[in-house]
């Protein structure tokens, strides 16, 4: 009986232990990481579809190939507007594509890093003299069995930093888009307004050659009406090479090979809204939403679970467990089994782990620090940007509301002069070109104010960067005040 006893107690221990095995597998199972049906896409679709009211794919097989290669000439088949144009980009720029790739290979590294590590198995064989011993052993890394959910959690961190990144590689080529569509049919509206003048101005120059012809017309005169056909030739023409430029820079991002340039773009820009958007809260907004912050944010999150990682693990950075199995076979005697297992750790003599805490502290600290700054940018960037919209849509209004009524009203007064023999018909043409020029700061300023609605845009959701808002404030100055002094 006794025995037997002892026989059913090691089979029960045997039992338990075999039970305790399957519970720890199956728990760290549980923990590891599977790929997602849509590879962590529905991040970046929740966001475009939030801030900017677009649709984003992934394309990784032939059927969404097609089908986004069908909404593509849909959308072509029409003029474009900035919105359509955005989707388009979204759908067939291919450095987009890419960075979606890079998202999905963020993946694989999160689920690499959820896996427990795996045992390595070796056997060995020696024989001599008629003996042979062979030994089998089972080693596994314990202290990366160990620190598992650590780095797990460490792994999610920077595969949400990979999404986020992801969807601001979205909001950017929508910014890009955006700019390149009001700067494509700002320079069509220029072209159209430049196209009208010369003929006007060669009109006015064979006329001044005629009256010079009869000595009704001094050289003087006439060298003023023959410069400025020059140069609203000379603006003409780079207006045409600068809206082509244009042109292909918007079809570079939407994707469009040389047969697909048959897309067509408005003649004139939008109208202006009613009235600027009021944005009271724009820096919280922006400091809210801003995707470039929260990556900042999660990278300083990440570093922080690493720290306390290296803290923890920083007398011991060796643990192996070995199980050994050993056989041998004794020609002179009966052969033998012998079992037994092995550690192996690190000693902490000469470091004890010292230098990797203080370095993963520093790395720490510097996150810290550029986080802060980051968003003291953000808040800065922010307020700029809304400074810039409102200040051109001032100025764009006062063209709209006063400027052009005005000079429409002097070239109405001097044509009734012109009829009444009161005025010369080169008083009526210096007052003509003074309106043209006040058409072209207009459709300069119209156009800044598009630009900056779009940097507004990227200063609050990301997107964009701050030398492209400084860049649209110094161009809007820059053409505006040089339009209306011509």
């Amino acid at each position: 009986m006794k025995i037997i006893s002892g026989v059913w107690s090691r089979r029960s221990r045997f039992r338990h232990h075999r039970s305790a095995l399957a519970l720890t597998v199956s728990i760290l199972l549980s923990g590891c990481a599977t790929f997602s049906p849509d590879r962590g896409m529905g991040v970046v679709s929740d966001i475009a579809g939030h801030t900017i009211k677009k649709d984003v794919v992934a394309i990784r097989f032939v059927d969404e190939a097609q089908h986004a290669d069908d909404a593509v000439k849909r959308l072509l088949r029409r003029a474009l507007n900035v919105d359509t144009a955005v989707q388009v980009a979204l759908l067939n720029n291919r450095g987009l594509q890419a960075a979606y790739n890079e998202l999905a290979l963020a993946e694989t590294d999160l689920v690499q890093e959820s896996l427990p590590p795996n045992p390595i198995f070796s056997i060995s064989r020696i024989a001599g003299g008629g003996a042979v011993e062979i030994e089998r052993q089972v080693v596994g890394d314990i202290l990366a069995l160990a620190t598992l959910p650590f780095r797990s959690e460490i792994a999610r961190r920077r595969f949400r930093q990979a999404q986020l990144r992801a969807a601001l590689e979205t909001l950017r080529l929508a910014s890009d888009v955006r700019r390149s569509y009001y700067r494509a049919v700002g320079a069509n509206e220029m072209v159209g307004l430049l196209t009208d003048t010369k003929s006007m101005a060669q009109a006015t120059a064979k006329l001044a050659a005629k009256l010079g012809e009869t000595g009704s017309l001094n050289k003087l005169d006439q060298a003023r009406e023959q410069v400025f056909y020059a140069e609203t030739t000379a603006d003409l023409a780079s207006a045409r090479q600068e809206a082509m430029s244009s042109r292909e820079r918007l079809a570079r991002l939407m994707g469009l090979w040389d047969g697909d340039l048959t897309f067509r773009l408005p003649k004139t820009l939008p109208a202006l809204p009613r009235r600027p958007s009021a944005l009271p809260s724009i820096e919280v907004d922006a400091v809210t939403h801003r995707i470039d912050l929260q990556i900042a944010r999660i990278e300083l999150d990440a570093l922080a679970k690493a720290l306390d990682l290296t803290k923890a693990s920083r007398f011991v950075t060796l643990l192996d467990v070995a199980g050994i199995d050993r056989k041998t076979r004794d020609p002179q005697g009966a052969p033998f089994r012998e079992r037994g297992f092995d550690i192996q750790f690190q000693i902490p003599i000469f470091g004890g782990g010292e230098v990797r805490v203080r370095q993963a502290t520093e790395i720490y600290h510097q996150a810290f620090n550029r986080l802060t700054e980051k968003a003291v940018n953000v808040r800065s960037e922010a307020r700029n940007a809304y400074r810039v919209y409102r200040s051109t849509y001032d100025i764009a209004t006062q063209y709209q509301r006063e400027v052009l009524p005005l000079r429409k009203i002097i070239i109405e007064e001097m044509q009734l002069r012109f009829s009444s023999m009161q005025a010369s018909v080169f008083a009526l043409l210096i007052e003509t070109r003074q309106r043209i020029a006040a058409l072209r700061a207009s459709i300069a300023a119209k156009r800044a104010f598009w630009l900056a609605q779009s940097d507004l845009q990227s200063a609050v959701n990301g997107g964009g960067t701050a030398d492209a808002q400084n860049e649209t404030g110094l161009t809007a100055t820059a053409q505006v005040g040089g339009g209306g002094g011509q």
